[in-house]
């Protein structure tokens, strides 16, 4: 029988079926090709949140805050009414990350760890630009209120959203004793201190969680 050039170039074009074994190494390259891309992403956020598979000479000074918190939990707002959340998040390019002193009445022990927070701030040198502080307080004696501007010029005040309720993360509660929030670009509360945390602390927790992030 006689064979059409059309027939024979239909002929040549038609694929052969696979076989099992190229079905298979198909799908491990697949695989291969994902774990290449998403791997080390995956790694990544395993350190930034879950701190276990940090490298063996660190080790967080603060408590971890699990799971993670949104900070639009603590219903704050701005000194221009806005809300804070606002802030941050993956849209937000430049959100930065936040040291928030809570407290209710801000006593000689909450003042102490505004001075800590400040200080270890501007320990950050070059790097201080990428964090930044502020202060959630019910209330300030009127000798704090009095010199707050020359001394905590760059600590922004937050107040609570009208009407809204606050939403403290596990083992926090301002009315019973101040604490040190940190709050990561996305806006998650991710860290909380005692205020009674060393300064060097704080420091060494920044510093590690700048040098493996690439946000903020």
């Amino acid at each position: 029988m006689t064979t059409t050039v059309a027939q024979q170039t239909s002929q040549k074009a038609s694929p052969k079926p696979m076989s099992p074994q190229q079905i298979r190494k198909g799908r491990r390259m697949a695989l291969l090709l994902m774990a290449v891309g998403f791997g080390p992403i995956i790694l990544a956020s395993a350190m930034f949140y879950g701190g276990r598979l940090n490298p063996a000479e660190h080790t967080n000074n603060g408590a971890l805050v699990t799971p993670l918190v949104p900070l639009s939990d603590l219903q704050l707002q701005t000194a221009q009414g806005a809300p804070l959340a606002a802030r941050f998040g993956p849209t937000q390019t430049s959100a930065t990350w936040l040291l928030l002193v809570v407290a209710d009445n801000c006593t000689e022990v909450c003042q102490q760890l505004l001075y800590t927070t400040r200080q270890t701030n501007i320990a950050l040198g070059k790097y201080a630009t990428r964090v930044s502080r502020g202060a959630a307080l019910t209330s300030l004696p009127p000798a704090l209120a009095q010199r707050w501007p020359a001394d905590f010029e760059r600590m922004e005040r937050f107040e609570p959203l009208p009407a809204q309720t606050p939403v403290w993360p596990p083992g926090v509660e301002p009315t019973q004793a101040p604490q040190l929030l940190l709050v990561d670009p996305l806006g998650n509360i991710m860290m909380r201190y005692p205020a009674s945390v060393p300064g060097g602390d704080v420091l060494d927790d920044l510093k590690h969680l700048l040098k493996i992030s690439r946000i903020g």
